[in-house]
């Protein structure tokens, strides 16, 4: 509990957001000496820092900005404030508690990558935080930090800010850029990879909100600082979004490699009326569960890999004994199927059938033969689409199954949940 929170540190009940406040308190000064910095000594400091991407996917960040074409202009960069996953809601508290930390990386991510013009593309159901933004926007620009030749040097950057449409395929990041330039989201085959050929087929980084934020405390206090936290291969701090069976669900900013027991116990405050837990999603509704035995896991990339899930979103999902996961992964598939695009015929169809088999098992009329369907129909989703929206609806389910297949078993022959009181 000894780590004092970075990138939280200024996110209170009731934050003050102004840019005065900001420069107050060192904001802006990153930004500013990196202008002065060539290019490539900025993409070498956050190699060295190994900042990897805080959006699910955990790719190093330096590394991708390292693919953009040098020479091929415009550049673009987008930042994916379209939060989507269940269960995650660290980007909102950021940007509702400190936009200005966020313009300030932008800031920084664009010089690196020779980008004059960054998208915010956040996501439609964040109308207070897009209002924040927009505020702090206007607040940077009458300083002098965006517009032409910012902080009075030889380079000019505009933010515009997109609103999504509420689509969680839109988080998918070739879906986004195709949303941004007023089409239908949909995904795109990769390759070509967004760095060399996005935004009307220009080169265009796509980072997350919580990632940019990371660049001004890199900046001031050096790649090697930030590696000073975390583990070797999964550097630097995380917020995580704890939800469900605790008694205090909330974002909790710790260096990864924190176990995640005691991440419920000393940060969330244990279970939620001592009543025992049963599962745990580490990572965003689309990753894999957790049972009791893994809970010692440390949240890192890898050792999260090794226990068969993924650390993802950071969204952690809690639930005691008293949930049904027949009724559980209902509820997740159900929101699979609703959000897939339909480009797809796997996963256009694959989920709906998902669904369909689910919940015919939860109204008391399933056979057992519909376990090894679940299975098969997943199989046959899995790495068969443009995006991996199929393979996010499909890995909870498998891992549903494989842990709690006790469950299933008990619904289809009693035509009811073998937990007493299931919460629905």
């Amino acid at each position: 509990m000894a780590f004092k929170p970075i990138l939280l540190k200024y996110c209170t009940d009731n934050p003050d957001t102004s840019v005065d406040y900001y420069l107050f308190h060192g904001g802006y000064i990153a930004a500013e000496k990196t202008l002065d910095m060539p290019r490539s000594d900025v993409i070498e400091e956050v190699k060295k820092s190994g900042l990897r991407g805080r959006g699910g996917a955990g790719f190093p960040t330096g590394v991708k900005w390292g693919f953009v074409p040098k020479g091929v202009l415009p550049t673009y960069l987008v930042c994916n404030a379209d939060e989507s996953e269940p269960g995650t809601c660290k980007d909102r508290q950021l940007l509702s508690g400190d936009p200005h930390a966020l313009i300030e990386g932008i800031i920084i991510a664009c010089w690196a990558i020779c980008a004059n013009q960054a998208f915010i593309y956040i996501r439609g159901e964040m109308g207070p935080e897009a209002k924040v933004l927009e505020k702090a926007i206007d607040e940077a620009r009458r300083k002098g930090f965006l517009g032409d030749k910012i902080f009075g040097k030889n380079f000019s950057l505009e933010i515009t800010i997109t609103r999504g449409g509420g689509a969680y395929i839109c988080g998918e990041e070739t879906s986004q850029l195709t949303s941004i330039e007023g089409n239908r989201g949909y995904p795109r085959l990769k390759p070509p990879f967004p760095a060399v050929q996005g935004l009307w087929s220009q080169p265009t980084i796509i980072n997350n909100v919580e990632t940019l934020m990371n660049l001004p405390h890199i900046m001031n206090n050096g790649g090697e600082w930030y590696r000073g936290f975390g583990t070797e291969k999964s550097p630097g701090f995380k917020v995580f979004s704890v939800s469900g069976h605790v008694n205090k669900p909330g974002n909790y900013e710790v260096p990864l490699g924190v176990r995640l027991d005691e991440l419920i116990n000393d940060y969330a405050g244990g279970p939620l009326n001592d009543i025992p837990l049963k599962a745990i999603i580490p990572g965003g509704s689309s990753v894999p569960v957790l049972t009791k035995k893994d809970f010692d896991v440390e949240l890192d990339y890898e050792s999260v890999a090794e226990r068969g899930s993924m650390l993802g979103s950071g969204a952690v999902i809690v639930m005691n004994e008293n949930v049904c996961m027949v009724s559980a992964i209902l509820n997740l598939i159900r929101f699979y199927h609703h959000e897939s695009c339909g480009q797809c015929t796997p996963c256009r169809e694959g989920t709906g059938w998902l669904e369909k088999i689910i919940h015919r098992i939860a109204k008391g009329k399933g056979r057992m033969e519909d376990l090894d369907l679940l299975e098969n129909i997943g199989n046959n989703m899995v790495g068969n689409t443009v995006c991996v929206l199929a393979d996010a609806a499909v890995m909870p389910v498998q891992s549903f199954l494989k842990k709690f297949r006790h469950e299933f078993e008990y619904f289809i022959e009693n035509k009811k949940s073998m937990v007493e009181n299931p919460i629905n």
